[in-house]
This record gives C-alpha cells, structure tokens and sequence, in this order.
C-alpha cells in the first residue's frame, strides 16, 4: 500500500488491504488485484455519422418540430415539501439518497434518504464517521434500497474515505465498511449504489502528482471482504457510473495508442462487471457529458460542438447504439436522461421535453412555479418506473428560498 495516493494499483498481484482511516471502527476490505478489464487494448472503431443519421425531434436548422408537439398528459402523483438545504440524487429504488445542510457549521453536511412512496425524509448519516478529524465532511452520497454509501472529504488535506453499510427502512444497520481512502492526488470518488452493490471510481486528480496513472473502477458486493478491481482506463473516465436495469455505464478511454477516444460502455452488474453488454466510441476527442442505458440504447449528451465527429460531435441529448439512427435533440443537455419503454426525459433548462420515440411525438414538462431561479432537477437517470424532480422554490413576497418540492410522476 502506497502512503502518497490511493491504495491499490492493478498492475500489482496479490491482495491489498487498506487501514481504516484513524480511530474509526469501520470495518476493512481487501481488493484483488490483477483481474480487471483494461479499456487500453478496445479496439472498437468509433461512430462517426452525419445527420442523415439523425432523427430530429426538432429541426436545429429551421427550428420546426419534426416530432409532433403535444400537451403533456404527465401529471405528479405524488408530491412533497422539504426543508431548504436538501439536494436529492438519482437512485433505483423507493429510497433516494439526499445530501442535507447540517443546521451548524458541525456537522456541515449529512446524509439522508427520502421515500418516494411516502415522503419521509429520514436522517441516516448525522456526522462524518472518520474520527479524530474535525476537518473531515459527508460529501456525496448514495444509495439502492439494501446498501448506503458516502464519502466523506478533509476540507484542508483533500483526503477522503468512501464508507458502506447496509441499508433498511431509512436507517443503517450493522458496521460500517471502509472501500476506500486516498489524498489530494486522487479526487473525491464519483460512485453509484445498485441492489447489495457499490461501484466506484478512483481517478488521479488533474492537479496532482499521479496525474500519469491509470483510472480504475471498483466494485463490492454487501458482505464481501474483497472489492473486485473491475475496470481500468487509461486516463479519466468522462462521467459516474451509471446504474440502469442490471447493467453499469461507464466510460473509460479506450483506442490510446491511437488518440483520445472514450468509449460509452455498458457492463453487467451481476458478474460485477465482467462481461460487456455494449459499447459506443466517441469520436476522437469528444466527451461525453453523461451516459446511461436505457433497454437496447445508450441515451447520451454531448455538451459542447466540436470541430469534426459529424452528428455526435455536435452539443444535444442523443439515444441510441451502433452505427444509430440516433433521436437528437438539439438543445444543451443539463443532467442524465431517464425514461422507460420508449419514452425519454430529456432535462432543458427550465423544463423537461417527454419524448416519445415510438409515436414520434413530444411534450413539455414546466418546472414547479417560482424555482426557475435556483431551478429544477431530475433525481432520476437511466430506466425507472417513477421520474423523480426537485427544485428549491422561492416566497411569493420575499423571493427568499422557502421550502424544496419533490414531485413523483409514473411512466
């Protein structure tokens, strides 16, 4: 185990066990070095087509629908009011996970859940759990309706620990497990949580000095002493994990000897991710900006325009696989897509579009009144039954932030 950085490197054989971070009880995996798939030798030519492979939802030429503009018939069936300070984030099951406002500077942040079917906000990680470290905060969180994760950062070291434990009802149970820990040379990890699984990325920062080393994503199962060393990439990966019906997206570097090229990718969750289920490259040099999977098809958003790359080299939400045809809509994207059975929820900038590819027709869905300022966001990506927003809603007099609403709506 190195002192200087993250604490496992895959080009190393045999079992790395990491310490549990000062004084805490957590508990401490091992990780199996050497099994992972490395992206370097994906040799997978990329995608470059014209629009004439595009199925415009609205002409980005002449700015006419090309799509059928209808009403939107989704209307919330549920809806709750929060307190101000909590941020929900996309999770797969009735438990979103939440990052809350701490009341005081101790703690400044905590971690929490809400209940879709019921609106229940439940506290779940009061204070950070490293010991002996005033400096350390909760700073990301997520969870599946078995497993909560969170990792917790140093605000002067940049040192971090991403912690487990199972989940139930609102509330943690048994110890919590230790994944990871690394310093200011590796960032804070960008982690997702499906079913009694946990995949995280260890990425070098871009200021550091590991700058030069490999991206590795990890995978543990609840209960498991050993985390598997799943995927490495030779350079950053471009987006988090993505957990949507059984499969992972990810988007490593893949062609390195040939360019920069990433390669949006989906992996199977249940043999922690060694079988590839698919995988669209990118043109050279274009990042993608989110990717999930959704049935058959990559749902993806590019979030600048570039030079060359043809259709997907241009700014817009994209879905679909291979050689395409790919939906376009050329607006600038703003988070995940989400959708179900051919229906897709595509996030603008102070609404949503409900595209329905099947009977080539779409809705706009409004934000909730008076939150345009501090805006809306879907808690929801890839498949999902419910699509989840939240958005921070101002006071009709004052135009202070008031409360947070949540709205549920059934696809």
């Amino acid at each position: 185990m190195r002192r200087d950085g993250a604490r496992h490197s895959m080009t190393r054989r045999g079992l790395f066990r990491a310490g549990a971070a000062a004084g805490t009880a957590a508990a401490v995996i091992g990780v199996v070095a050497g099994c992972g798939r490395n992206t370097q030798s994906d040799s997978k030519s990329p995608t470059v087509v014209n629009d004439k492979s595009a199925d415009y939802v609205i002409d980005p030429k002449t700015n006419k629908s090309k799509y059928k503009s209808v009403d939107s018939s989704l209307k919330a069936s549920k809806e709750y009011t929060i307190a101000t300070g909590n941020v929900l984030h996309a999770g797969e099951g009735t438990w979103l996970p939440v990052t809350t406002a701490g009341s005081s500077a101790t703690p400044m942040v905590k971690g929490s859940a809400l209940s879709i079917k019921t609106g229940e906000l439940a506290e779940v990680v009061s204070k950070a759990y490293t010991k002996n470290d005033s400096n350390m905060v909760i700073y990301d969180v997520r969870c599946s309706d078995s497993v909560y994760a969170w990792s917790e950062l140093d605000l002067l070291t940049h040192r971090w620990c991403l912690y487990a434990a199972a989940f139930s009802d609102g509330a943690i149970s048994g110890d919590a497990t230790t994944l990871w820990r690394a310093n200011k040379n590796y960032d804070p990890p960008l982690f997702a949580v499906t079913g009694d699984r946990v995949i995280w990325l260890v990425m070098p920062s871009t200021t550091g000095t590991k700058t030069a080393k490999s991206s590795v994503c990890y995978v543990w199962t609840l209960g498991d002493s050993k985390a598997r060393a799943a995927i490495e990439s030779p350079g950053r990966f471009a987006t988090e994990p993505a957990v949507s019906d059984g499969t992972v997206t990810l988007t490593p570097r893949v062609r390195a000897d040939k360019g920069t090229y990433y390669g949006i990718t989906a992996y199977k969750v249940s043999d922690s991710l060694s079988k590839q289920v698919d995988q669209l490259v990118l043109p050279s040099t274009v990042k993608p900006m989110n990717a999930v999977r959704i049935g058959d098809d990559f749902a993806f958003s590019i979030e600048a325009s570039y030079d060359s790359g043809g259709l997907l080299g241009t700014m817009g939400s994209y879905i679909g696989h291979g050689d395409g045809p790919f939906v376009a809509l050329s607006r600038e994207p703003y988070a995940p897509i989400a959708g179900k059975d051919g229906t897709y929820v595509v996030k603008s900038r102070a609404s949503y579009f409900v595209i329905d590819t099947d009977k080539r027709k779409y809705s706009v869905l409004s934000a909730k009144n008076r939150c345009v300022d501090y805006g809306e966001y879907p808690a929801s990506m890839g498949s999902v039954d419910d699509f989840v927003t939240f958005s921070t809603i101002k006071d009709q007099d004052t135009g202070l932030p008031t409360s947070v609403s949540v709205r549920v709506f059934s696809l």
